[in-house]
């Protein structure tokens, strides 16, 4: 197939539900062809992605296309969204542009001197971001040849930081002889964990108590598993303090739900714990809102559909904490299985899925003429699978009758899974089927990407939305 004739868009989508993991180069070819093809929708999605979006590394990649971009508009929004960034990820974007786009446009320079200028004018801020970045902004200063102010250069090359600054205070905190003034530091200038483990020696109880109410609810996830190998999680009273603030971040609208679920994987916590972090990331799930629409979800459990069942359990947890209208759920190889939990939390579906193995040969209708017989009637279909279908009944001929006899045409959102073919996509193609295919590449965390599809009407209402969302405009010129 080639470009034109491929969806850029649904498939700029689509990589959103790919993670990285640091190897930016791994998304760059799909935001270069759609920056290209069809810059207007990618100027917008950049901006919708930075408010809706969880993954880091597209951030990056959206601000370095949106600087280097011919466009003036994408190159002012571009200005104005590097400046959010913390300094790692504007080193990041940096060397993206350097090393994966072979320029740096004077706009670019720009916008980075514009972001080095502004925290030298504003000691507080310049301190803060010093001690969290203080590699990523030693680098911005000296691979774009930008010279620092006196204070600047004193605290980040001269190693000698004047009296107040918060590199200064760090320097005390490393020479404090008790954990009561250790604690009256960190407290009174508000020390990062991350850069106050490594100045203090050993960890009292008291001073991870002051760690901790000086973190924010994200920097508690952040951090669970270190504070848990410190021995945080053995003291009742430290404990308790570290419970506040996962409790925090289910109701802030700052935390990750993507953040929320690592934390849960990375540590072997106690049950309460676990509890705490999943229900975190189900209120932020529920952030993005709510499918209105009734909905079936239908996983392949035929041979080697391990990974399938897998993503269905996460599908059915994060779609059933957020549905306010039926949601129906089946396994199937050649037969379908209804699959029923009794709560909506990752755990109930896990143990509603404990008795489903791969295995068997597969007919991916056969759950749809299930909930044709049933007349269960839904306005989209997700399906879980690698759409090797070999028997009958074949889900596009289903999908028809389906169709004809409830009086219903359900959007279907494809998730392929393992070696993938493209036989249900191709069917329903040619019966002019509404159907969205996302590629999962085995990283769970990127899920939640995948809501903002199912919570809409239709992928129409939300590429309409995306194209709403307005470009930011500089404000210094």
């Amino acid at each position: 197939m080639n470009t034109a004739e491929r969806d850029l868009r649904l498939e700029m989508l689509n990589s959103l539900l790919t993670t990285p993991h640091r190897k930016l180069e791994q998304v760059a070819e799909i935001h270069q062809l759609i920056v290209e093809l069809d810059p207007i929708f990618y100027g917008h999605l950049a901006v919708w992605y930075q408010r809706h979006g969880d993954v880091r590394d597209h951030k990056e990649v959206f601000v370095a296309h949106l600087l280097t971009s011919n466009l003036t508009e994408h190159r002012d929004a571009g200005f104005m969204m590097l400046q959010e960034f913390p300094p790692y990820q504007v080193a990041r974007v940096v060397d993206f542009m350097k090393q994966q786009q072979n320029k740096l446009p004077r706009s670019a320079r720009t916008a980075v001197r514009r972001y080095l200028k502004v925290r030298e004018s504003n000691p507080a801020l310049f301190d803060r971001a010093a001690l969290r970045g203080r590699k990523a902004m030693k680098h911005l200063y000296a691979s774009l040849h930008i010279k620092p102010n006196e204070r600047a250069n004193a605290i980040l090359f001269g190693d000698t930081p004047p009296e107040g600054s918060l590199a200064n205070v760090l320097k005390q905190l490393a020479k404090a002889e008790n954990a009561a003034e250790q604690a009256r530091l960190i407290v009174e200038f508000n020390i990062p964990y991350t850069i106050a483990i490594g100045a203090i020696k050993q960890l009292t109880p008291v001073v991870l108590v002051a760690l901790i109410n000086s973190m924010s609810p994200q920097e508690a996830i952040n951090n669970l598993k270190s504070l848990q190998t410190r021995g945080a999680m053995d003291h009742p009273q430290v404990k308790k303090l570290i419970d506040s603030k996962l409790e925090a971040a289910s109701k802030s609208g700052r935390v990750s739900a993507f953040k929320a679920q690592i934390a849960t994987d990375a540590g072997d916590f106690d049950a309460d714990t676990v509890a705490q972090l999943e229900k975190v990331t189900n209120e932020q799930v529920k952030r993005r809102g709510a499918i209105a629409r009734p909905t079936a979800l239908l996983v392949d459990k035929s041979g080697s559909m391990e990974n399938a069942i897998a993503i269905g359990k996460q599908l059915a947890a994060l779609i059933s904490g957020i549905t306010k209208a039926e949601l129906f759920v089946y396994a199937f190889d050649t037969i379908p299985y209804a699959v029923t939990a009794k709560g909506k939390e990752l755990t109930d579906w896990e143990r509603a899925f404990q008795h489903i193995n791969a295995g068997g040969g597969t007919s991916i209708g056969c759950a749809l003429e299930a909930m044709r017989r049933k007349k269960q009637v839904v306005d989209q279909i997700i399906l879980v699978t690698d759409e090797g279908e070999n028997a009958a009944p074949y889900f596009g001929e289903v999908y028809k009758n389906y169709c004809r006899e409830l009086a219903i045409m359900p959007n279907v959102v494809i998730v392929r899974v393992g070696t993938h073919y493209n036989w249900v996509e191709s069917q329903l193609k040619q019966q002019q089927a509404p159907v969205d295919t996302f590629t999962f590449a085995g990283d769970y965390y990127s899920l939640p990407n995948i809501v903002p599809l199912l919570t809409r009407p239709s992928r129409l209402d939300l590429l309409m939305e995306i194209l709403d969302m307005p470009l930011p405009v500089r404000t210094d010129k």
